[in-house]
């Protein structure tokens, strides 16, 4: 439909409007639904758009759609050539852009608009560790041949582990937008996932993609059945050994990189990530001294004196990305006081954190036989210790 408005159909008397929104409303109009025509490299296209009345896309609410290209020409290429140049003009509409699919059903469709994409530098992790991460994966890239004369599945795992807010997810976003590449995410908490599905979905993934499985601790613990009176009811979720079939079984898929994160990676048991399920093990901590320094430089470039101050103040305080970039967002355009700041800042934050310790400590119970009792030579010494729960 793109195509031919940007090549203006000849005589076509009914236009419809195509409204897309982003920070303004953009307008485009384009041949509605009935017969038109085209003139392509000399010759005469008839273009019929007929729309069904009563089945709709379920992701974006459209009516479903039929375009017929009738030609009377000779040129056994024509219609290769027209949809080549069609593929060509949107593809050029989502350059730089990032693709994010989620599954719907049984197949994979994109989740919302393509983002912007995200540059590899604007994730700060610890000295060489995206390097050494996006080396690998250009290096599986360049080895298909390799893996395939040695008799190895073609396949990669990585597994992206610590603590929340650190930067695990951002990571795989920016190492797509470097490599070209879009991400198709799978929830395992879905409770509509079974382990058939998985299966399916691992294997149909598009292209170019990688795959990102987010809190993969999930599937190992024990689920709580569906319930019985719910939707989902009779569902059998998705199982451990399913994940792990998934991953290096028979069914097992080639050609595919899968990333999967964690924040308890000790509740991980050695079947998921020994080789072949999980290739490489990179753990995402909180910020070093390195990646203060380095976040600060990002906010804040050529303010290399701030920088070292603000990293010496904050090395020891265990402080998540996501807290340092909610920090500098409060002193955008002001170095100095942001290096100032820092450590009253820092004050409030242990404050904070000691009474959230204090709240989720248990209360202690009253000592056993608080009650009179009277006293008894035989009776036994009340014990002063609190309850276990």
């Amino acid at each position: 439909m793109q195509w031919l408005v940007a090549n203006r159909v000849h005589g076509s008397r009914h236009l419809g409007v195509e409204t897309t929104y982003s920070k303004a409303a953009d307008f485009d109009f384009i041949p509605s639904t009935g017969r038109h025509w085209v003139r392509y490299k000399g010759a005469f296209i008839r273009v019929d758009r007929d729309r069904e009345a009563k089945t709709v896309d379920m992701s974006t609410g459209s009516p479903w759609e039929t375009l017929t290209l009738t030609t009377l020409s000779y040129w056994p290429t024509l219609f290769q050539d027209l949809l080549d140049e069609a593929k060509k003009a949107a593809l050029a509409r989502e350059e730089g852009m990032t693709i994010i699919y989620q599954c719907y059903g049984h197949e994979w469709r994109p989740f919302g608009s393509p983002k912007r994409v995200r540059p590899f530098n604007s994730v700060v992790l610890d000295e060489g560790v995206s390097e050494h991460v996006h080396d690998d994966v250009q290096d599986f890239l360049s080895t298909q041949k390799w893996y395939l004369d040695r008799g190895i599945p073609y396949r990669r795992g990585y597994l992206l582990h610590g603590p929340p807010g650190c930067g695990k997810s951002s990571f795989v976003s920016a190492l797509a937008g470097r490599l070209g590449y879009n991400i198709c995410v799978l929830n395992l908490g879905d409770p509509s996932m079974t382990d058939d599905r998985l299966a399916h979905m691992l294997a149909v993934a598009p292209a170019r993609s990688l795959v990102l499985l987010e809190d993969v601790d999930f599937a190992v613990g024990q689920s709580k059945p569906a319930d019985p009176s719910g939707p989902y009811a009779g569902v059998t979720r998705i199982t451990f050994s399913g994940l792990l079939n998934a991953l290096d079984g028979v069914i097992a898929t080639e050609e595919r990189i899968i990333f999967m994160t964690t924040n308890h990676y000790r509740a991980l048991p050695p079947a998921l990530v020994r080789p072949g399920r999980v290739d490489l093990s990179i753990y995402v901590g909180l910020a070093s001294r390195s990646q203060l320094r380095h976040m600060f430089l990002r906010f804040f470039p050529t303010q290399e004196a701030h920088a070292e101050v603000f990293a010496t103040i904050c090395e020891d305080e265990g402080l998540s990305m996501a807290e340092l970039q909610g920090y500098f967002m409060f002193f955008k355009n002001k170095p100095e006081e942001c290096a100032a700041n820092i450590g009253g800042w820092l004050a409030s934050r242990r404050q904070v954190h000691e009474e959230h310790r204090a709240a989720m400590q248990p209360a202690q119970e009253a000592p056993l036989g608080s009650h009179p009792v009277a006293a008894s030579p035989s009776a036994p010494k009340e014990s002063s210790a609190p309850a276990i729960e």
